[in-house]
């Protein structure tokens, strides 16, 4: 992936933050973190890419990906779909958590491309924003970090459980998960595509739930 293209795909995800944000429409909670996202991004130095963490990594996940159907989705959201859909090989995805004997395909079936973070092209160690995508008919099993996160649904409609209550969440949506809180997201037929950002204590990767 080059550095512009990963800028690209940074802007367009920075844009509609910043959009949802001037809005004034989103809950006071998700307003103060999309705030608190922007002034952390604007502290980056987007100038001097890690070319290391800019190589493709490539992941079975993106060909499920590649067949997403955007017409009839959120108009905003496709516009970061689309920002995305010609680096979708070039991203640097990865799976990082231990194997699970009852999912031994899911590091094949879901993966993140980190962007901004302190693993990324874009160092920080303040906030990482990226992508997360899950394949069709697929747990991700509850999880948690101690980093606030606030997932941006790009493309997908899936159920997000959060603390016990489950949702379905179509594009355009914007769930925030505070720090610790145990989550899960399971898609239906469609692959799920969901721009991601962490504050707080970024460094701290995800941890399952023991026995679920």
């Amino acid at each position: 992936m080059t550095p512009r293209a990963a800028l690209t795909a940074i802007d367009a995800i920075r844009r509609h933050f910043a959009a949802r944000l001037a809005s004034g429409r989103e809950a006071p909670m998700i307003a103060a973190e999309l705030e608190n996202v922007l002034t952390l991004l604007a502290g980056v130095d987007f100038s001097h890419p890690d070319e290391k963490h800019l190589q493709a990594s490539g992941h079975p996940v993106v060909e499920q990906l590649r067949h997403t159907d955007i017409e009839n989705g959120d108009p905003a959201t496709a516009a970061i779909f689309q920002a995305f859909q010609a680096q979708l090989d070039a991203l640097p995805w990865r799976y990082s958590y231990a194997p699970r004997p009852d999912a031994p395909d899911i590091g094949a079936r879901m993966a993140w491309a980190e962007l901004v973070g302190p693993i990324a092209p874009f160092h920080s160690d303040k906030v990482c924003l990226g992508l997360t995508a899950i394949g069709p008919r697929l747990l991700y099993p509850l999880h948690y970090h101690p980093a606030v996160e606030t997932y941006l649904v790009v493309s997908g409609t899936a159920a997000w459980t959060a603390a016990g209550v489950t949702r379905s969440h179509p594009p355009g949506a914007l769930i925030l998960h505070p720090a610790n809180i145990v989550h899960a997201m399971e898609t239906g037929d469609e692959p799920l595509l969901a721009a991601y950002a962490w504050t707080g204590e970024v460094a701290t990767l995800s941890a399952y739930v023991d026995g679920n």
